[in-house]
Formats: structure tokens, C-alpha cells, sequence
């Protein structure tokens, strides 16, 4: 018979083990006040359709459904979920962050590492797609510089990367002056939720803002520009690894 001070003592750990687990799941289901007013800014159901949509008119209709398709910067996985809606079967997703690895729920592989220096081989991947997040790497031009490299070495030769960043077009400017307004942010959730995510990145926000020409160079001494194009305050990349 087991005593009953060791008795009491199995329950003390016990009732400690799942309050450490129920802290960890807690962890992992809270956002931070970023991901907070991303999600007021458009829930998850609104990205997956823009991400299909946007994924369509940038050539993945065409893209054959058997790609090795690779999404860096992945977050909570709905990127990955627009390309399995779209039929695409051999799917992965990359993210430096296990908090929202941990928030997808769909059937593709995801790995948490470093953008910097991707766990793949060379010449494994037919698509890598990267879907706003080059915008909040640190440190410019350095960091896109070593991002852009690995994902040239990854991409097979006949490959295709596709990216969609902000830009400051004149749609954008106006959007930042507009949600700027303290009556604005509080008559709209929306532009509210947008400032905020704003002021939580605006370092590396601004440094990227602020370069255009040194990141359009970056991206164009890595790949041969497929499409390109700068609209409603998003740059749209398509291109081969040179």
C-alpha cells in the first residue's frame, strides 16, 4: 500500500503537471497584440479567400497540382490551407515562430525554423511562396539578402517564387493618413485593428517602407522577374531563380 504522504505528494505532482500543460495550451491559444488586431482586421475565413484569390491571379491555376510547394513565413497556416482548397496535395509550411505553428489545423507539414537558413536540400522545392512576411525581418538589406539566397538554393532551377509585400503606393499612404485619425480608429474596428498592427511593427515596417529601391534590387539580382507588379499598396513578385 502506497503511504498516504506519497499519496498526497503523486496528486501534488499531478495537479502541477496539468496546470503547467493547461498554462502551455493558454500560451500557445493567446495572441500577442499583434496577432490580436490581425485578427480583428480580417478574420481567418476572409484570409483564405483573399490568399485564394490572390494565389489564382498570380498563376497558381497553373502551377501543376503535384508541386512541392513550400509557404516561409507561414504563421497560422490559412496560406496553406488556401493552396490545399486549391487542390495542391504536397504542401509545406515554414515559420520561426512554434506559437502559431501550433494554431494550424490542417494537414500539411510545418517546420519551425529560420527563413535565413532553410532545412531543405538544393534544388527540392518547385514553388516557395511568402505571403507578408519579409517585411518584419529585422534587419535590412542583410536578412532579405540571406532569405532571397536560400530560397534561390532551395528552388529547382525551372521553379517559381511568389511574393506579395506592402508597398508604399499612394493607396497605402492614404490608408496610414485615414486610420492615423483618432475619430476614424473609433468609429471603425477595422482601421483601428490596422493602426495598431502598425504601431507593433513600425520598426521594421518603416525600414521596409523606406527602401524600395534597395529591396526591389535585392529581389532582382536573385530572380528574373515573371510578374511584377505594385497596386493597392502591395508589391506582387512572380519569379525564377537566376
Amino acid at each position: 500500500m502506497v503511504p498516504y504522504s506519497q499519496c498526497c505528494e503523486m496528486i501534488s505532482q499531478s495537479e502541477m503537471a496539468e496546470a503547467r500543460t493547461e498554462t502551455e495550451q493558454q500560451t500557445v491559444l493567446t495572441p500577442d497584440a499583434w496577432e490580436a488586431a490581425y485578427l480583428r482586421f480580417e478574420t481567418p475565413g476572409e484570409e483564405i479567400r483573399k490568399f485564394m484569390g490572390r494565389l489564382n491571379r498570380l498563376g497558381a491555376r497553373n502551377w501543376s497540382r503535384d508541386a512541392e510547394i513550400v509557404e516561409l513565413f507561414c504563421g497560422r497556416g490559412n496560406g496553406l490551407i488556401a493552396l490545399q482548397r486549391l487542390g495542391f496535395t504536397r504542401i509545406e509550411g515554414v515559420d520561426l515562430s512554434p506559437r502559431l505553428i501550433a494554431q494550424f489545423k490542417g494537414t500539411a507539414k510545418c517546420t519551425v525554423a529560420d527563413c535565413r537558413q532553410l532545412p531543405f536540400s538544393d534544388r527540392s522545392k518547385d514553388v516557395l511562396i511568402v505571403q507578408g512576411g519579409l517585411h518584419h525581418l529585422p534587419n535590412l538589406p542583410g536578412d532579405l539578402d540571406q532569405t532571397f539566397s536560400e530560397m534561390q538554393r532551395v528552388l529547382r532551377k525551372d521553379g517559381r517564387v511568389m511574393f506579395v509585400e506592402p508597398w508604399r503606393t499612394p493607396f497605402l499612404t492614404f490608408v496610414h493618413f485615414v486610420s492615423e485619425i483618432p475619430i476614424v480608429r473609433r468609429l471603425s474596428a477595422k482601421m483601428d485593428a490596422f493602426a495598431t498592427m502598425t504601431e507593433h511593427e513600425i520598426r521594421t515596417y518603416t525600414q521596409w517602407l523606406t527602401q524600395p529601391q534597395l529591396i526591389q534590387k535585392i529581389a532582382h539580382d536573385h530572380f528574373v522577374p515573371v510578374h511584377e507588379s505594385f497596386a493597392w499598396g502591395k508589391w506582387n513578385f512572380v519569379g525564377s531563380p537566376r
